[in-house]
């Protein structure tokens, strides 16, 4: 039957079932090692792979009897290795990903076991899996978890986190599954794409992949650039002075907040107070816009990003809040320096921003893989995005047990501070019984002020967010604890089960009869999926439970995208009415419209840098596997001085550009052909293939910047009615044909102008030298987006009725 929310039919797969249960006692039967052996001739019988044979790019087509053998091996190989008999539903979950879908599995339904039956299935396939995940600690878990059933089913597994060495990361890639955060794949991804040889890559390929939590890795962190940056010779900010300028500024006389909380500028007050600081300079010339663009991200930090909400300071360095879950987001930092100017506005030393050297989004990342499935507690709310942007369709699976969770409706106050002491109220009632209460808040401040609340009642409660989330996993395994009250902001302890009783299960009857575990939401997020996801912390596996939201007429939500909250107002603040369950829900609606558009249009501009990404990868790849650098100074009927200080000099040319008449010149082939008999062909090959790569990798760094400049620019266009997007399209294009024009250019100026007289001569001794450092990070998201995506939101509101 076609079920609700889903566009993929499970008819097919629980049609299988009958099948694999008749398989059953067949493989109980068997020895370990029997058992073994008949998982390892099941992959040879459907790929047959040889030795040394690469993975295939996309897996063998697969029928019903072959689902049904994977389905029983992987049930059977979970059963011995675990003690874990994996339901029909897990099958009908792993059968789904294996035709390449997206799965939505409620907590605590077991995705974890599922997705090995259907990592199995890929490697039996003949394709090689990475299993991608949010962090490094659900890479490790997972990977020692389930490894005893990769064993038992005769396959090698392996998992990647930031701490690995480069053998220890090329290792885990070999293997048949490999488990990875999708910010190391990523990284992983842009390292192999600088180096000099080709043997230093630790990825082998990109074959297959399952994306674990995949609606918040594939729609929520979509847009997130993966970069690799390298360090920047003397590079100065004015963001210290700027934020010294901006803290001494009167709200309202020197700068105003516009475009509903997302934007700041000077007044003409503001503007002429900057001037006069800095010596009576003309803040909008051009010469003074690194201070211009200083002083407008001072404002920004200043009025649009505040401490415990945006950020935390810890150990003396800022460390950003990621907006979905609440905690750290580790290795991600903001783009233009805007980093820059909060370290300033708190006092702290400016940590170096580099220049990008190579950077890939998320969502550009995940496309490279020829098959993509994907697991996660809430899917189905963003299946067209899913359909739009990676041609995924979401298949929900039924729970093995009826869910029989209370949701109740959300309880809507006047003010923030009512809405609190409402929701102190509740939890204190509740606990009071015994029963455990799960508190989810939207930022580290409220959950501070929260918990201050409950402990002037006398209430203990643990705390969990972004300034103590080392021990998120055993903290939230407690949270079902009877008598247990936990406070954390956003998604609770993601990945790990929240048992009724404690982790041990011991009062598990007493809470069950108390109600079960209730989860109260400080307000609603921006997104139904987290206010889902925070939800379905209750109600595990036909568990008892229980939810509720507390929301506010002052919800930045509500302020930012509502139209007001009407209803009757109690003396305790307690707003009621026949539509205020559908205001709330109306603004949240909108919330997720406007970002839908934004992602829309801003992955349209990702599209044409992420080809011409393609198209440089290709070309450098030749570079670096073949004599295509050495083929194009062969080839090379240029001709340049023969005194190589004046090729070096850059003096030798007319006004056209031509070789001046008097000099004495030669061909790049000729000169390429004296190298040869100095040094060796096989030398030349490699002395020619380094400098090509460092003007391609030059040439490409400098290009981003260009873009990066473009892109920030060009929302202008519109106001002259033209299309921003093709405007961007007019520059870029050319200028990539441009750049990589130039790159192999330079490569045979720097050719004919260094002094190559040994085979161990490197870029360097002409004077070519790389970053001495180089570091990766994750951008986060402009917390106020950029020009162009405030436009494209204005944009959507309006198709929206706003």
């Amino acid at each position: 039957m076609q079920r609700p929310g889903t566009t993929v039919s499970l008819d097919r797969f629980e049609a299988i079932l009958p099948r694999i249960l008749e398989l059953e006692d067949e493989l109980t039967a068997l020895t370990d090692a029997e058992f073994t052996a008949r998982a390892i001739e099941l992959r040879e019988i459907i790929s047959k792979p040889r030795d040394g044979q690469a993975p295939l790019a996309e897996p063998l087509p697969i029928d019903a009897e072959d689902l049904a053998d994977i389905c029983a091996t992987g049930r059977e190989a979970g059963r011995r290795a675990l003690g874990e008999r994996a339901f029909d539903v897990q099958l009908l979950g792993a059968m789904a990903m294996l035709q390449g879908n997206v799965v939505e599995m409620a907590t605590g339904e077991g995705k974890t076991l599922a997705a090995v039956i259907a990592a199995y299935g890929y490697v039996v396939r003949g394709s090689q899996v990475q299993v991608l995940t949010a962090n490094d600690y659900l890479a490790d878990r997972d990977a020692r978890w389930m490894g005893p059933v990769y064993r038992m089913l005769g396959l090698s597994v392996g998992s990647v986190g930031e701490g690995c060495t480069h053998d220890e990361r090329a290792a885990a890639y070999r293997c048949d599954v490999t488990y990875v955060s999708v910010s190391e794949a990523g990284f992983d991804f842009l390292r192999d794409q600088q180096v000099l040889r080709a043997e230093d890559t630790v990825m082998p390929g990109l074959y297959t992949v399952i994306v674990d939590e995949a609606d918040s890795i594939l729609i929520d962190e979509a847009r997130v650039p993966l970069v690799v940056a390298g360090s920047l010779a003397d590079a100065t900010s004015d963001a210290s002075a700027a934020a010294t300028l901006v803290a001494a500024m009167r709200p309202g006389r020197d700068f105003e907040v516009i475009d509903d909380g997302r934007n700041v500028q000077l007044t003409d007050v503001g503007a002429a107070l900057v001037e006069r600081a800095w010596g009576g300079i003309h803040l909008y010339a051009p010469e003074n816009l690194h201070r211009l663009t200083a002083v407008n991200l001072a404002l920004h930090a200043r009025t649009l990003l505040s401490v415990d909400v945006d950020y935390i300071v810890k150990d003396g360095r800022i460390a950003l809040v990621d907006e979905f879950r609440g905690r750290v987001a580790r290795r991600r930092r903001w783009p233009d320096g805007l980093q820059a100017a909060v370290e300033a506005k708190e006092g702290l030393a400016a940590t170096d921003e580099g220049e990008i050297l190579a950077t890939i989004t998320v969502q550009a990342f995940i496309a490279l893989y020829p098959t993509v499935a994907g697991m996660t507690g809430t899917a189905a709310t963003v299946g067209d995005e899913l359909r739009e942007f990676y041609r995924l369709e979401v298949a929900v699976i039924p729970p093995n047990t009826p869910n029989v969770r209370v949701d109740e409706p959300d309880r809507v106050y006047a003010t923030i501070e009512e809405k609190e002491e409402a929701l102190a109220a509740e939890v204190a009632a509740a606990h009071e019984t015994g029963r455990p209460v799960l508190v989810g808040t939207l930022d580290v401040a409220e959950s501070e002020r929260l918990a201050a609340l409950l402990q002037d009642r006398g209430i203990a409660c643990t705390v969990l967010n972004a300034k103590n989330d080392a021990h998120e996993a055993a903290v939230i395994a407690e949270a079902g604890g009877r008598g247990a009250v936990t406070v954390s902001t956003q998604m609770a302890g993601r990945g790990t089960d929240i048992r009724l009783g404690g982790s041990d299960g011991a009062d598990r009857a007493a809470v069950a009869e108390l109600g079960g575990l209730y989860v109260i939401g400080a307000g609603r997020h921006d997104s139904r999926r987290v206010d889902d996801q925070l939800r379905g912390r209750a109600g595990r596996q036909g568990d008892p439970g229980g939810s509720v939201f507390f929301v506010s007429r002052e919800d930045e939500l509500i302020v930012r995208h509502g139209d007001g909250i009407g209803g009757t107002t109690a003396g305790d603040g307690r707003v009621t009415g026949p539509h205020v369950d559908w205001a709330v829900g109306h603004a949240q609606r909108v919330a997720e419209g406007v970002d839908f558009e934004i992602h829309r249009n801003t992955w349209r501009y990702g599209v044409l840098i992420e080809r011409q990404r393609q198209v440089l990868a290709r070309r450098r790849t030749a570079l670096l596997t073949t004599d295509a650098a050495a083929e194009l100074l062969r080839e090379g009927k240029a001709r340049f001085p023969a005194d190589r200080s004046l090729v070096a000099a850059g003096q030798w040319t007319d006004e056209d550009g031509e070789p001046d008449g008097g000099l004495e010149t030669v061909t790049v082939a000729e000169r390429y052909a004296e190298v040869v008999a100095a040094i060796g062909e096989e030398a030349a090959e490699e002395v020619a293939r380094q400098i090509a790569l460092h003007h391609l990798d030059r040439g490409w760094a400098d290009h981003l910047g260009m873009l990066a400049n473009v892109r920030d620019g060009v929302h202008l266009r519109a106001l002259g009615r033209q299309d921003p997007l093709d405007e961007f399209h007019r520059v870029a294009v050319p200028a990539f044909q441009q750049m990589l024009d130039e790159a192999d250019a330079d490569t045979a100026e720097t050719f004919m102008a260094a002094r190559i007289e040994r085979p161990d001569w490197t870029p360097a001794d002409a004077g070519l030298e790389r970053p001495s450092a180089t570091w990766t990070y994750m951008v986060h998201d402009n917390p106020f987006g950029s020009e162009i995506e405030r436009l494209f939101g204005r944009m959507a509101k309006a198709l929206l009725g706003r």
